[in-house]
Formats: C-alpha cells, sequence, structure tokens
C-alpha cells in the first residue's frame, strides 16, 4: 500500500466553510500556502490568505465552484505533506494585508448578511491587531498598525450596533472612539470624519437626540473639508435630517443644496468615495421630507430610489420601511402594506437593525387599520419575523 495515492473527494453536504477547511488540511498547507494555488484555480491570482481565512471562518459562505476548485487541487496533491525533521516554529500570525483581506471582504458582506454573522471574524482580526503591537516594530509599521486598528475597529462599531438592533449605543460608540483614535494618531482626517459621522447616527437614529446628532454630523463634515467631499457631503447630508427632525425645514434644504455642492466634487483620489453610491443623496432628502410631513414628495423620492437600490440590501429594507411610513400618513393603506412585505422579505436575510426598526415603527401606525385583512397580514409576516430564529 505504500505510496499509493487515494484520491480525495469531499463529502457532497455539509457546512461549506468546514469543508474548505478540511480540503485545504488534506493537502497539509497553509492558507498561505493554499491561497495562490485556489486563486490559479478561480482565475483570481491576487487571492489572499486573509480571503480565504474569511471563507473558512464562515465570515462569507464559499460558493460551490471554489469548493470544487479547492477539491480539484487536493485530488492533485499526492498526500498530505508529513515530516520527521523538527522545524523551527514561526510566527503563524497573519499579515497585515491578510487583515486587510479579511476587512475588505466581511465589508462587502456587510450590506447583505446578518451582522452576529460577521462579528466573529472581525472580533478575531481587532485581537490579532492587538497582539501584533506586543512585538518590536519599526515606527511604519506601528503606523500600518494603527491604520488598519481604525478600520477595524469602525466595523466593529457598526457590527455591535446592527446585531444589537441599535440599542447597544455605548459598545459601538466605544469602538467609534478607538477608531478615530486610532485614525489621529497616523493623520486620517477621513477616517475621523467617519467616526464622528458614526457617533452621529447613534445620536440621531438610536437615542433620537438630534441636536447631538446634529453637532457630530457638523463635526464630521467640518473634519472632512478639504480632504473628502465624500466625508464632507455625507456629514451635511446627516445635518439635514437633523434638521428636519427638529422642524427646520428652511435649515434642512440649505444643507441638503451644500451637501449636493460637496458630493458633486467626489473624483478617483477622493480615499471615502466607497462610502457613497449615488441613490444615497434621494434616501436621505426623502426621509428628510417625511421628517418634515411633506409625505407625498417623500413616498415618491423614496419609492424611485428604492428601485435603484440593487446590491444594498439593509439600504433598502431602511428605505422601504420609510416608503410605508409615507403611504401610512396619507392614509394609503394597500401602498403601505406592499411597501413593508418588500421590506420584511428583505430584512429576514440580513436581520439589518435599520430596516427592522422602521418596519416595527410603520407596522405600529397601521393600528388605526388594524381589522382590515391586508394589515392582518403584514401584522403575522411581522410576527413571523420577530420569532424567527
Amino acid at each position: 500500500m505504500a505510496g499509493r495515492v487515494i484520491p480525495f473527494v469531499p463529502p457532497a453536504h455539509g457546512d461549506p466553510c468546514q469543508l474548505l477547511r478540511t480540503t485545504r488540511e488534506r493537502c497539509g498547507l497553509s492558507p498561505r500556502e493554499f491561497a495562490p494555488l485556489l486563486g490559479r484555480a478561480i482565475g483570481r491570482p491576487d487571492l489572499t490568505a486573509g480571503a480565504l481565512r474569511t471563507w473558512e471562518d464562515g465570515a462569507v459562505r464559499p460558493p460551490r465552484a471554489i469548493l470544487e476548485a479547492a477539491a480539484a487541487i487536493a485530488r492533485s496533491t499526492p498526500t498530505a505533506r508529513t515530516s520527521t525533521v523538527t522545524e523551527p516554529p514561526r510566527d503563524v500570525r497573519p499579515s497585515l494585508d491578510d487583515i486587510r483581506a479579511g476587512l475588505q471582504a466581511l465589508d462587502g458582506a456587510y450590506g447583505r448578511a446578518p451582522s452576529t454573522s460577521l462579528l466573529p471574524a472581525a472580533s478575531q482580526h481587532l485581537g490579532q491587531i492587538g497582539a501584533s503591537r506586543e512585538r518590536r516594530l519599526t515606527a511604519a509599521i506601528r503606523r500600518e498598525l494603527d491604520a488598519c486598528e481604525a478600520d477595524t475597529a469602525m466595523l466593529m462599531g457598526q457590527l455591535v450596533w446592527d446585531a444589537s438592533q441599535r440599542r447597544d449605543h455605548a459598545t459601538a460608540r466605544t469602538y467609534f472612539d478607538q477608531a478615530i483614535a486610532a485614525a489621529r494618531r497616523v493623520g486620517d482626517p477621513v477616517t475621523v470624519a467617519h467616526g464622528l459621522l458614526r457617533n452621529g447616527y447613534i445620536a440621531l437614529y438610536g437615542e433620537n437626540d438630534p441636536l447631538a446628532g446634529l453637532t457630530l454630523a457638523q463635526a464630521a463634515a467640518a473634519a472632512a473639508t478639504g480632504s473628502s467631499h465624500t466625508l464632507a457631503g455625507l456629514g451635511l447630508l446627516h445635518a439635514a435630517e437633523a434638521h428636519a427632525m427638529l422642524g427646520s425645514r428652511r435649515d434642512c434644504e440649505q444643507t441638503l443644496a451644500a451637501a449636493d455642492t460637496q458630493l458633486g466634487g467626489i473624483d478617483g483620489s477622493d480615499t471615502g468615495a466607497h462610502l457613497f453610491t449615488e441613490p444615497e443623496f434621494d434616501r436621505l432628502a426623502g426621509s428628510c421630507y417625511l421628517s418634515l410631513g411633506r409625505h407625498a414628495h417623500a413616498a415618491r423620492l423614496l419609492t424611485e430610489t428604492a428601485a435603484r437600490l440593487h446590491d444594498r440590501q439593509k439600504s433598502r429594507a431602511i428605505v422601504l420601511g420609510n416608503v410605508a411610513l409615507a403611504h401610512v400618513r396619507q392614509g394609503e393603506v394597500d401602498a403601505a402594506a406592499g411597501a413593508l412585505h418588500q421590506a420584511i422579505d428583505l430584512a429576514a436575510q440580513t436581520r439589518g437593525a435599520g430596516g427592522l426598526n422602521l418596519i416595527f415603527k410603520a407596522t405600529r401606525e397601521l393600528a388605526p387599520w388594524r381589522h382590515e385583512p391586508v394589515v392582518h397580514y403584514v401584522h403575522d409576516r411581522v410576527h413571523e419575523l420577530m420569532t424567527a430564529p
């Protein structure tokens, strides 16, 4: 039997993340060694060990094509490598490039996956950064570590707040403050502005404190001015919504116009550009007009925006929740129910807190029509949503 090769075929059923890990381990290869082989097999020669770990750890579900390519590699590997020579221990902690690749995958999954499924991997990355600080590092490496810490802490704050249904303000704020502090150490005003803006979200949409939210949104816009049209514009957009919550239509519309000017200046050199998509302006403007009581205008604007949000399911659920509120407040029960059914479909997949909270709010405002069959059905679906595992 010596030297006989037994082909490896992964089982047809089971957890795909565990199957991928098992397949790699059968080859006797580390993630760093296996990633380039898998990358070439799937036409992604730049695939990193960090991205591979994101699949193996369950942060992102690996597609079937990945499993098939990994199995083909395993079948072509004669046997798991063994050695009778004791190798010196080596540092197996991932590099910053690996951590950044993992973060990029998690950030891409945030808009469509439940935050609870992403938290373990993000927390692990933040722990790895902390562990790396125990080593002797050059000033340049420590600077890279600070930048990576800022990005990781920012994502952790987003995930914690979303996973807690926007209730755990204190923990989320702690992470955002950590991100701001790390960004300041490296002189990164764009990430500082992003952290201030995230704290503004907590005030506006978690604590329902538009005055505090206005102060933080304006601080974010000021911090980003001269460095990022994206963050300056987003800060002004949320400042406009704070004005709307406070009932000041004039200040709101003036701030919306200032935000539009800033966002019109975004170019390829803007390091915050990935945080903004074209529907974002109309999404926030529609929310402003909803707060100002211009329900028909808000409904038109938000309905058009929802149709343009194809790959951002959590944001689309928020928009549809606001569409439902706009229709409810005009007594348009059937239209409100239709928007709620779409929002419920999305929230069932993503468990996004923003969408869920608006679904519950719109459903409560349907109370005067609770005896109508269309509203009964909405209540049944909301109950299923609340009791789903």
